[in-house]
Order: structure tokens, then sequence, then C-alpha cells
């Protein structure tokens, strides 16, 4: 899952949102040093009821992630993604493929909530905005492995860019792939990968409510 996935269900409690989204924003800052359900649940009994409410949501991504992940509609696509994009990319390109099919099944089922429900890109932003920051440093330097200082650069950034927005539009979806492959040091990709995005959307649209329902829970509503 990705940000909004993790969050939209919860978009009225904005720490708890910031805890579903620190261990990706921990992937872009430092990826060696996690967030983790073991140090949130710790803090659990907390006075703040903000601290406790970033404690859930980074047990509530970590808990999302592996029944997720372990779902037959996740792991049909993601295999078939790595296929194609395999025939597209140059060279010895599987674990480039396999990581990117994994992701854009996760980016692109951001998409369809956003595209089916305006609002939820609107109020995940929102209430990113309404976090004291320095509050969320103190509490995410509990829950991770090692005390960082980067959230008060990061935060800023992440609302000015509003990159989840790029995810509706193929073209721009491939570009915000991109900005990824260089941060993790993997080759661009081409251009090819455009058209091949559209007939993707259009398959992720069609699982969307398989893979966001979490086995023997009832199926959602998107």
């Amino acid at each position: 899952m990705n940000y909004l996935s993790h969050a939209y269900k919860y978009l009225d409690d904005p720490y708890f949102v910031a805890g579903t989204s620190l261990p990706d924003w921990m992937s872009v800052i430092d990826r060696r040093n996690r967030a983790r359900s073991q140090a949130a649940e710790r803090i659990l009994d907390d006075a703040d009821p903000r601290v406790v409410s970033l404690a859930r949501g980074v047990m509530q991504h970590h808990h999302d992630d592996r029944w997720f992940h372990q779902t037959e509609p996740f792991a049909m696509l993601s295999t078939r993604f790595a296929v194609e994009l395999r025939r597209l990319l140059a060279g010895e390109s599987g674990h480039q493929a396999g990581f990117v099919g994994h992701i854009v099944v996760e980016l692109l089922l951001d998409s369809v909530l956003s595209d089916d429900n305006p609002d939820y890109l609107m109020d995940y932003y929102a209430a990113i905005e309404s976090l004291d920051v320095r509050l969320l440093q103190e509490a995410a330097n509990r829950v991770c492995t090692k005390p960082f200082d980067a959230l008060g650069m990061l935060i800023p950034r992440f609302l000015q860019e509003r990159f989840l927005a790029d995810y509706t539009a193929d073209d721009r979806l491939w570009i915000r792939l991109n900005h990824v492959m260089g941060r993790v040091g993997l080759p661009p990709l081409p251009d090819s990968v455009v058209s091949w995005l559209a007939e993707a959307r259009v398959r992720v649209r069609e699982a969307a409510n398989d893979l966001l329902t979490e086995p023997n829970q009832k199926q959602p509503s998107i």
C-alpha cells in the first residue's frame, strides 16, 4: 500500500494519518531507519492522545502491509506487471522490473482512490498540514530505530510537491517513478512505460475493491 491507501479510512485523525505515512517518509529520509510497530506499541499509554494516534497509525501501516502483500490480487498483478516490464526494459532488468511491478500496483491503487473520491486527497493533505511538526518529530524519534531531525524539512516539501496528485496521469506518474528510480539507484524507465501504465491502470481499477479488502473483512466501497 501507499500513502492514501493506508490513510483513507482515518482522515479525521491527522496524527493517525501521520503514523500511517511515517514508514514511507522514512524510506525517503533514511531507508535503514525504520518506524517499528514494536516501538510504537510501547508508547500507546502516552498521556498525549496525538502521540498515541501516531503510534497506532504506525502499527496500522505494518498490519496493512502484511495482509496486502499476501493477497492473491496483489501477487497476480505485481507478478504480471514485472513480466511485462521486463520486456520493456533493456539489459539485466529483472530486479528493476520486479520492484516497479510491485510499486506500480500501490501507486495506481492510490490513483483509483483519489479519482473516485476527490475529497480523499484534499483531506489527506489537510491532515498533514494541520500537524505540529515539532511534536511529530519528537514522537517519530520514539518509534524509529535511531534519532533523526529531518521531518521539519520533509513535511513542507511533501506538502508543496503534492505528488500523489500526479499518480492520476500516466505521463506524470512516469516522471514520479523515475524520481524513485534515481533515489534507489536504478536506471530511468523508458518513455514506452507511459503507454504501458495506461493499460496497467485499467487492471488495477478492476481489482481495486479486492486489493483493498483485508481477508475475512467486509469489502470496502470506493
